[in-house]
């Protein structure tokens, strides 16, 4: 039996897809989401029955009913070997469709253990935050890790700053795991300077870089220490960890970078020729790692091109210092993180071409304040049609997910692209870019 963990903020076509891709016989369903499913049943075609997690449906045995009505005797089922799958997280995908990022036993173990015993240290008198998405490996490995070493997870459904403020001093939470964006909305939330944070020993934060300025008024108002962690769905979270003493030193430069390697994995930097590169020279980071995924459900070609031998290939571009610190610099792949979620151009531009006014499209990511990065189209109008980009920007809310349409339209003569037709994302990018020291915000 695999878990698979679904984006709830996704459109109900998105995921029907995802139920289907993954296979699904036995589907739980929470009752804020009874209408979606009931829309999209007949398309699902391996669905064998429908849970309702909590209130009554008419169809749908409830979740007390369908536990209440098993044999207590043994099923005779086991927890499985170290390289079976368990968890299948979805990650999107270059070419717009998400990927089912398959863990096992071993890889999230890899993980949950060091996390718990060694970096973030958690204790069976922790009270830890699960205050981002389960669908997010954040959410639910951390959670995880909580419950390795005996703590207590504060779940909450909704992120909402007030609510999250609200709990920490209600709860006395110890330990609290945020995204950047996240950490400044708090920060803005009206009442923090009188709200009891004195609970609070570690505030881990990753799925996208931190302005130090940011990191800075954080450390202030919360005053606890500070950790954080880089890593992606496919290596089951964090390989590299900017510990609170890191965090502590007066070395700003320092603050800027992931951290250092967890001593259960090893990361190079390679050029195109897969060479090792020296530090402070740029290339992708690749990572060998007991963590790493088993591959991507059913797509063995993504899957060659990911693992190759025994090293995941991230896509990132980094480099590393002479003290073994990590940067990253830039993404290989043209991915988008913006309020820690991983979003791809390749599906908002498919979406973007459907409209009637659109001659040619490329999306990129452009510097933001609030979410560290916004999505923008750039587009090249049909010969003597008119549309203004608040048109734009509806119709792709109305094809896909809110969170991943455009926030912002240009319109250009022409978009560049090489001889063999590829648009120049990097070239697009550059006049937004500038002055900065990284592309990524």
């Amino acid at each position: 039996m695999v878990l698979a963990v679904l984006n709830w903020r996704l459109f109900a076509s998105e995921i029907a897809y995802l139920i289907d891709d993954a296979k699904t016989e036995l589907l739980f369903v929470g009752p804020e989401f009874f209408d979606l499913i009931a829309g999209i049943r007949d398309e699902l075609k391996t669905v064998k029955k429908i849970i309702a997690v909590s209130g009554e449906h008419s169809e749908w045995e409830t979740y007390i009913s369908w536990r209440d009505g098993q044999s207590a005797d043994e099923s005779g089922a086991s927890a499985g070997g170290d390289d079976d799958v368990v968890l299948q997280m979805y990650t999107s995908g270059t070419t717009g469709n998400p990927k089912g990022v398959q863990l096992t036993n071993a890889s999230l173990l890899a993980f949950i253990a060091p996390c718990a015993r060694e970096y973030v240290g958690y204790n069976d008198r922790d009270v830890s935050s699960v205050f981002l998405p389960v669908f997010h490996l954040v959410g639910t490995g951390l959670g995880l890790a909580t419950f390795y070493a005996g703590g207590k997870n504060v779940v909450l459904r909704d992120t909402v700053p007030a609510e999250i403020l609200r709990l920490i001093a209600e709860q006395r939470i110890t330990v609290a795991v945020f995204v950047p964006a996240l950490i400044l909305f708090l920060l803005q939330t009206p009442g923090i300077a009188e709200t009891d944070l004195s609970s609070l020993r570690l505030i881990v934060y990753g799925a996208s870089p931190i302005p130090v300025e940011l990191l800075r008024k954080a450390k202030k108002t919360f005053k606890c220490r500070f950790a954080q962690g880089y890593g992606l769905t496919e290596s089951s979270a964090a390989f590299a960890y900017l510990s609170p003493e890191d965090h502590d030193s007066d070395n700003e430069q320092r603050l800027r970078s992931c951290g250092k390697i967890v001593s259960s994995a090893e990361v190079r930097v390679v050029d195109e020729q897969d060479n090792e590169l020296p530090v402070g020279e740029v290339g992708e980071v690749i990572v060998r790692s007991p963590q790493n995924m088993k591959g991507y459900w059913n797509l063995p070609e993504e899957t060659a091109q990911t693992i190759r031998g025994e090293w995941l290939y991230t896509g990132d571009a980094g480099y590393f210092d002479a003290d073994g610190y990590l940067y990253i610099h830039d993404r290989v792949k043209d991915m988008i993180i913006s309020g820690g979620e991983n979003i791809y151009p390749a599906e908002i531009e498919s979406a973007l071409f459907g409209h009637p006014a659109v001659a040619d499209v490329a999306v990129i990511g452009v510097p933001d304040d609030e979410w560290g990065e916004a999505v923008k189209a750039i587009v090249v109008k049909k010969s003597g049609v008119e549309v203004a980009d608040t048109e734009i920007i509806s119709f792709a809310q109305e094809r896909i997910a809110r969170f991943k349409a455009p926030k912002s339209v240009d319109f250009v003569d022409a978009l560049p692209r090489n001889p063999t037709g590829k648009i120049l994302k990097r070239q697009l990018r550059e006049p937004y870019w500038q002055g900065r020291e990284r592309r990524v915000n």
